[in-house]
């Protein structure tokens, strides 16, 4: 029935998709992310656009001369249509503005072509498998699967999209003036913006332990304070919890209500009522949340960018490194580890704010007799440690002594209930050290330890 026709298509979107990219190349920022060369019917716009997309992700200007040497220079000038096609392009385009409903028009018709694809797919699974019908089931969902996951795209989510599943829509109040940027960002921890100055825009942060010694925590903590009291935007890309269980930790952390009894919705009056008045204040705060898993550098650049021209960005935070990856089947995994944080740097210095990364340590820590972290400690060390601006190191001695073996090792000394040791490993333009913070790891987060004074090493 309907063997005899083309694939849906529209080349005249496809088109002015690329016109108005010729005309205003920054404009890729708003279709970079939803947008992939394979989306083009018309193999030589597909070829096109996909100079486009290489000339920025190395940060290039895009137009018709760049574009025409790219596509020389991969050999494609004259089968795309030459200069000639690139000047129709322009002239044809209709106007740059409306480029995202062009960009629309070409992804709904792409998805169609592969659901069109999938259903050809599944009716060669029902043709081809044998008896096992739950095998041949999985197989046909995975080929939907794949499908709708594109279709879902995840992006960058205010969190007050989030917390409204938990509650009523609170009301919001008018966008107050905008902040002046500051040539850094606190973290609110006293003596931990002693002893850095606070993060530095531009810098390559590295927040480094073993598992449940508080990384996360002290990530969100973090995000909490720079948007909450300093009312900075904060990007934060969360590659191994849903954005839901990260606003659940941030809700926790910001009302005092154990997560536990939040999970289970066990709270009481007075803990609803705080949660409440937390909602509030979480709503009104310039947290973006994406959970894609897998993220991609280039990914993560473009939906940064889109974010950071509608608000502009003072923190990143990604969590955690190791979960980033670009595909390199094949390659070293140090060598892909490298790029990536070469490029998170590049990123770092492209929006001038600093780039907060959580990255796991070795196991190499337990099979010392002392446990306290090391640079080379670092997972695939070599290129994090050469990158980071900042590497700091979450050390508790609870994680590894209770109570009862700490007064038989320590009698002299109080237990050390609560307090984490936040050492100063690497900080380029500064000392090292360290500083003791309260970590209340029930609400999944750091407070400051007044008394405290920062180490020096």
């Amino acid at each position: 029935m309907y063997a005899d026709k083309l694939p849906p298509h529209n080349i005249d979107a496809e088109e002015a998709v690329i016109g108005s990219l010729l005309i205003d190349g920054a404009s890729i920022h708003k279709i970079a992310a939803i947008l992939q060369p394979a989306d083009f019917y018309g193999e030589r716009n597909r070829a096109v656009y996909e100079s486009c997309v290489n000339l920025f992700r190395r940060g290039e200007a895009i137009n018709q001369i760049t574009v025409a040497q790219e596509l020389a220079g991969r050999g494609k000038l004259e089968s795309s249509g030459g200069a000639a096609y690139l000047s129709h392009l322009i002239a044809i385009c209709p106007t740059p503005l409306d480029i995202e409903h062009y960009a629309q028009i070409v992804y709904r018709l792409s998805m169609m072509r592969e659901l069109i694809g999938a259903s050809s797919e599944i009716a060669r699974i029902g043709y081809e498998s044998g008896p096992d019908v739950e095998a041949s089931m999985a197989r046909a969902e995975a080929a939907l699967f794949r499908l709708r996951r594109r279709q879902g795209t995840h992006d960058l989510t205010h969190i007050r999209q989030v917390l409204d599943k938990y509650f009523e829509a609170v009301p919001t109040i008018e966008e107050g003036a905008h902040f002046d940027q500051l040539p850094y960002v606190l973290s609110r921890f006293g003596g931990l913006d002693e002893f850095l100055g606070g993060f530095q825009r531009a810098d390559l942060v590295i927040i480094a332990g073993r598992p449940s010694m508080g990384k996360t925590s002290l990530a969100l903590s973090i995000a909490r304070n720079v948007a909450v009291e300093q009312k900075s935007c904060v990007a934060l890309f969360s590659l191994e919890m849903a954005r839901e269980s990260v606003v659940s930790r941030l809700l926790a952390s910001e009302s005092g209500v154990n997560m536990r009894r939040l999970r289970y919705e066990q709270h009481s009056e007075e803990e609803e009522r705080r949660l409440i008045e937390a909602t509030g204040v979480l709503s009104e705060s310039p947290i973006y949340i994406d959970d894609t898993p897998m993220l991609k550098v280039a990914e993560m650049h473009s939906k940064a960018l889109r974010l950071h021209y509608e608000h502009p960005i003072d923190v990143i935070i990604i969590d955690y490194l190791q979960l980033m990856s670009e595909g390199w089947r094949g390659e070293n995994r140090v060598q892909e580890l490298s790029y990536i944080t070469r490029s998170l740097k590049g990123l770092a210095r492209e929006i001038n704010a600093p780039v907060i990364a959580v990255s796991q340590l070795s196991r190499a820590v337990e099979g010392r007799e002392s446990h306290i972290p090391r640079l080379s400690d670092l997972r695939e060390s070599g290129s994090i440690e050469q990158d980071a601006d900042i590497v700091l190191f979450i050390y508790r001695d609870e994680y590894y002594h209770n109570e009862d073996e700490w007064r038989a090792l320590h009698p002299d000394q109080e237990y050390p209930r609560e307090e984490a040791d936040i050492i100063i490993a690497k900080n380029r333009n500064g000392p090292t050290g360290q500083v003791k913070l309260r970590f209340r790891r029930n609400l999944a987060r750091f407070y400051s330890i007044v008394s405290e004074e920062p180490t020096l090493t």
